[in-house]
């Protein structure tokens, strides 16, 4: 499958009622999900690392061909602001290889407050292997330059293009596969209100043009107040095919 849609994390209350029975236990709502969607991303490891047999578990939970997208830790991205990332790119790898063929890629999301530092990026980049996928999402608008895309290029690397309040939506691919993330059209907000037709029609257009390309796109809604992305996820799918 060229283009995965799914949702940026599967365990919010509101969700229950527009997508998840009422009489669904929590410990099941993944599988539930995967029954919809081919891809999701996990943001609890942004919080707090997983251990190694939840990996495993996933692996053997999710059914084939389902891509489990995975959220670098925030000590990495927002604490040392990738300084010294070598201790957190081996727990990172080792976890990624027990998701095996469930393996999406791993997204790592930089602070506002980071600047542009091309030299701390690459060195970061260089840590991880070649066989894992990785996405940059920049928050800080100093980083978009062409000579940022070129780096990312050289590391085989995507720019994650931004949909949300004040964030830069720059449409580039740097790699085999483009990486979307719709934060909410509310322009003052995150995170909230649901895109309009017209909207999602318009993403339709720009994935179809990136597929065309040769390229796989993974994309994944995040508003998730009153299940919006998960609505907001399923109608884009239907524009496309």
């Amino acid at each position: 499958m060229t283009v995965l849609l799914g949702t940026s994390g599967w365990t919010y209350d509101s969700w229950t009622g527009p997508f998840y029975p009422a009489e669904l236990p929590a410990r099941r709502k993944l599988e539930y999900y995967a029954q919809t969607f081919a891809t999701v991303e996990l943001n609890a490891s942004y919080y707090r690392w997983p251990k190694d047999a939840t990996f495993t578990g996933w692996r053997e939970r999710l059914p084939e061909g389902f891509e489990l997208t995975v959220k670098a830790p925030k000590s990495l991205t927002h604490n040392k602001k990738l300084r010294e990332p070598e201790r957190w790119a081996e727990i990172i790898t080792r976890c990624m290889e027990l998701l095996g063929d469930r393996r999406g890629p791993l997204l790592l999301q930089l602070p506002p407050n980071l600047g542009r530092d091309d030299g701390r990026l690459a060195y970061a980049l260089s840590r991880f292997p070649d066989w894992l996928r990785i996405a940059v999402e920049f928050r800080h608008d100093s980083w978009l330059h062409e000579d940022v895309f070129a780096l990312l290029q050289e590391h085989q690397a995507a720019y994650v293009v931004m949909s949300g309040a004040k964030l830069p939506c720059e449409l580039k691919v740097t790699t085999d596969f483009g990486y979307v993330r719709w934060h909410g059209p509310d322009h003052e907000h995150l995170y909230g209100g649901s895109y309009s037709d017209a909207d999602l029609r318009w993403w339709a257009e720009r994935i179809h043009e990136w597929e065309s390309g040769g390229v796989k796109v993974y994309g994944y809604f995040n508003n998730d107040m009153n299940g919006y992305a998960v609505e907001n996820a399923q109608r884009l799918r239907s524009y496309l095919y």
